[in-house]
């Protein structure tokens, strides 16, 4: 098992770039297989999900080329079969976004219950009854779905179950290639849904209302090849900005889509954080000391999440973690997974002094005095969170279990290095 071993109480310092989104460049490698012509990603993170993903798509017959300096080209010229590899589809939840460009392209997808963060109940339901809808039989099984549309896909006015991500990303790239028009109502619009939306597009697709929760797909015949950058991982740029903040650091985000994150400026500004705007970086200046901010009339406030462009809900984590180093009292409200707070008895075990009130309420009193101690990551954001509290302990703290981590940031300890923390990695 990997750890990090961190030495915290070193501000960090610098500039670093965000790498390509984790979550937009899982359904973008999904996408390619809805062309037999070559897609040439760039900025590309290269992390264990990405990894996986590619690994899925070669397996049904995809050429891929090894992701060399964030860039890696995909050529589907043929699929020799609609089953992923198993073992390796249950290691990622996005497995399932293998499900529409298969059966746009075969007609059939049979795929295991995917796995991913055990955050709480992520249903498919939204995908099967949009498929549903799309004319496509659906077989479910404890532990697997098989989907066929032996008559083909038809197109459809869908009004999805719930906003889902990757329902959205589903349907669209289903859709794409089915003939007609379908329209996608209560649509999710997050910035990963607007790329897979805008490479699908430079293939030679039909979307309107990119960045809204309509979306209308045109069918084409056929769609070509491209190249298409992957955009900035927001998560990770909000991310940053949390660990800057936290750990009184001067840090500059570059290249980072500024404008993604006004709702995680209103969110962290309860917080204390406040940072400047220069083109497309961020610079997020050193905080002698981080003040919650009440409401009007003195009232408590809270930070809760929802679904894009309310504030992130991979972020509650983060925002947990730089309240304990905020002075003053904040409601914690994950709204969308029952499961995402358990983590909080290990920052409680640093020394943070947090209630945590149910599974989706946590009160966070702040400032506190945090010291090293040995933990676990239970998943990708949390694990994120507590390398972010190591880092403002006092001593040294052992992270176990970081190959959570390098599912959703790409080489975090060398990053970090170089901005001055005191991080090894230890196999």
């Amino acid at each position: 098992m990997t750890r990090f071993l961190i030495e915290g109480r070193h501000p960090i310092s610098g500039m670093i770039e965000p790498k390509g989104s984790k979550n937009a460049a899982l359904p973008i490698i999904a996408a390619t297989l809805l062309t037999d012509e070559a897609v040439t990603l760039t900025r590309l993170p290269d992390i264990a999900d990405v990894r996986v993903m590619a690994n899925l798509v070669q397996g049904l017959g995809s050429s891929v080329t090894s992701i060399t300096d964030n860039r890696a080209t995909f050529k589907a010229a043929s699929i020799r079969h609609s089953a992923p590899d198993r073992a390796l589809a249950q290691a990622i939840r996005a497995s399932f976004l293998l499900a529409g460009p298969l059966l746009a392209r075969t007609g059939s997808a049979t795929l295991p219950r995917p796995g991913g963060d055990r955050i709480g109940r992520r249903p498919l339901d939204a995908h099967i009854i949009a498929f549903q809808e799309m004319g496509a039989e659906v077989e479910i099984s404890p532990d697997s779905y098989r989907l066929t549309a032996p008559k083909g896909l038809k197109p459809a006015d869908i009004f999805l179950l719930e906003m889902s991500v990757m329902a959205t990303e589903n349907v669209v790239m289903a859709a794409v290639l089915t003939p007609g028009t379908t329209h996608i109502h209560n649509a999710a619009s997050e910035p990963h849904i607007q790329d897979l939306c805008r490479l699908l597009t430079a293939m030679g697709g039909r979307i309107q209302g990119i960045g809204s929760n309509v979306l209308t797909i045109t069918g084409v015949t056929s769609l070509h090849g491209a190249t298409h950058e992957v955009g900035p991982d927001y998560l990770e740029v909000g991310s940053f900005i949390g660990l800057a903040a936290a750990t009184g650091g001067d840090l500059i985000i570059r290249n980072c889509r500024p404008r993604e994150h006004r709702m995680t400026a209103i969110a962290f500004g309860r917080l204390g954080i406040e940072w400047e705007v220069k083109g497309e970086d961020i610079h997020v200046p050193r905080h002698p000391r981080l003040q919650i901010q009440e409401d009007m009339h003195g009232a408590l406030t809270k930070i809760d999440d929802g679904p894009w462009p309310a504030f992130p809900a991979d972020l509650v984590s983060i925002a947990l973690v730089v309240a304990t180093q905020a002075a003053g009292t904040i409601l914690i409200h994950e709204k969308m997974f029952e499961s995402r707070l358990f983590w909080v008895d290990k920052l409680i075990a640093m020394g943070a002094r947090i209630i945590l009130c149910d599974p989706h309420r946590a009160v966070v009193v702040g400032q506190s005095h945090l010291f090293g101690q040995r933990l676990s990551s239970p998943d990708i954001r949390a694990g994120m969170g507590l390398v972010i509290a190591a880092l403002c302990a006092e001593g040294q703290s052992e992270i176990q279990n970081v190959e959570q981590i390098d599912r959703g940031y790409e080489r975090l300890d060398e990053r970090l290095r170089a901005l001055g923390a005191r991080i090894e990695r230890v196999d």
